[in-house]
């Protein structure tokens, strides 16, 4: 099965989404920072058979607008709403890695009842993180501009099935493999979460919650401690071998996953 792009606007802001079409259940993907939607493609394209599926490339990502004014948590959330919206996706499980998983957990905490359930990839809610910006401008500073090659982009995007999915993120002109994403964009989208927390918000989700943790991801233990004593029916499981890219690095792990997710809630 293969995919259609779809454009949203909201606000004057193009989204471009990756429509694999299907019935059933819907479920919305949402990429991390720096990302985009493409990193979805192989859960995507097996849950799609039997399920509505639509990754989405976020404000400032992928094919989506590049340089957008408003990179607050709120205008990333009224993105998702805009996506369900203009798209027709009812009650869909909403799915989101590292920050488009912060992403997709406001977006449950401020629409109670407009998702299914929700799923979280290395993400939580917490923080602050004052030196997050430092440290991701200081690794995007490192990034070749363009990388000389294909093969060269992936060995230092980490190599393997994790530099496969982030190069496939690039784009190839003149000569060259540039990112999809300005870096003062990137740095900026972290703004909020550098200087608070948002367990407040996490505490109001009312639908069905997965965590989906990395064994050596970059969420600590003691975070999700927090995560399930605040909400103790919240499900979280650990993937063995894998970091922070799980939907990369087992891409099976997380379609079994959802797929015994999508049934139970459907």
């Amino acid at each position: 099965m293969t995919w259609t792009e779809r454009t949203v606007e909201r606000d004057g802001v193009r989204l471009s989404c990756r429509d694999w079409g299907g019935s059933g259940t819907h479920v919305v993907l949402l990429h991390g920072l720096a990302g985009h939607a493409g990193e979805w493609d192989a859960v995507a394209r097996d849950l799609s058979p039997h399920h509505r599926v639509v990754a989405v490339d976020q404000r400032g990502h992928g094919g989506s607008e590049r340089h957008p004014r408003d990179v607050s948590r709120a205008a990333y959330v009224a993105d998702v709403v805009a996506v369900l919206e203009q798209l027709g996706l009812r009650q869909p499980v909403l799915v989101g890695q590292s920050l488009g998983g912060h992403t997709a957990m406001l977006a449950a905490a401020a629409h109670p009842g407009l998702f299914r359930a929700l799923v979280l990839v290395e993400a939580g809610p917490g923080g602050p993180n004052r030196d997050v910006r430092a440290e991701i401008g200081g690794w995007l500073d490192t990034w070749p501009r363009p990388f000389p090659s294909r093969e060269t982009a992936v060995e230092f995007l980490g190599g393997g099935p994790v530099g496969e999915g982030w190069a496939a993120g690039l784009v190839e002109r003149d000569g060259g493999w540039w990112p999809r994403f300005e870096r003062d964009v990137m740095v900026g989208s972290l703004a909020e979460i550098a200087q608070r927390s948002f367990w407040d918000e996490w505490s109001q989700i009312t639908c069905p919650t997965l965590a989906v943790l990395g064994q050596s991801g970059i969420i600590p233990p003691e975070e999700t401690g927090e995560m399930l004593r605040r909400r103790p029916e919240t499900v979280a499981l650990s993937v063995p071998g894998t970091g922070h890219d799980v939907h990369l690095e087992r891409p099976d792990v997380l379609r079994h996953v959802l797929g015994e997710l999508l049934e139970a809630v459907t």
